[in-house]
């Protein structure tokens, strides 16, 4: 592959850690880590997000005790403000992740939708 790709994505790297969505994540995870209650429950929301993720990819069965307690958990950290802004932050720095992916594969599906024209 060509080195100026990699070069490209190493720049396109440094942008994403200066942008404001990602300076703006940071901010809010740091005031997170500040607070103890906040991070152990966001801690605990996270484990408990990856667990339910595993499950979901390997084809095991998700119980509903255990979307009941995340549900629970959601409802939990919405009445925390500082979570509320990291999840506000991380949604928004996944919506920039995702049009940097839907523009990288730009020509890939170009390519594949010329073969049904």
């Amino acid at each position: 592959m060509s080195h100026s790709v990699y070069a490209i994505a190493q720049q396109l790297e440094q942008a994403i850690r200066t942008s404001d969505e990602f300076q703006q994540l940071k901010q809010a995870y740091e005031a997170v880590r500040r607070d103890e209650a906040a991070y152990r429950m966001f801690a605990h929301f996270r484990d408990l997000q990856m667990q339910l993720h595993e499950k979901q990819m390997t084809g095991a069965a998700i119980l509903p005790e255990e979307v009941e307690q995340a549900q629970k958990m959601m409802t939990l950290a919405q009445q925390n403000e500082k979570l509320v802004a990291l999840m506000t932050f991380e949604q928004r720095m996944s919506t920039v992740i995702a049009d940097i992916n839907q523009i990288a594969m730009k020509p890939l599906e170009e390519l594949y939708r010329s073969f049904t024209e």
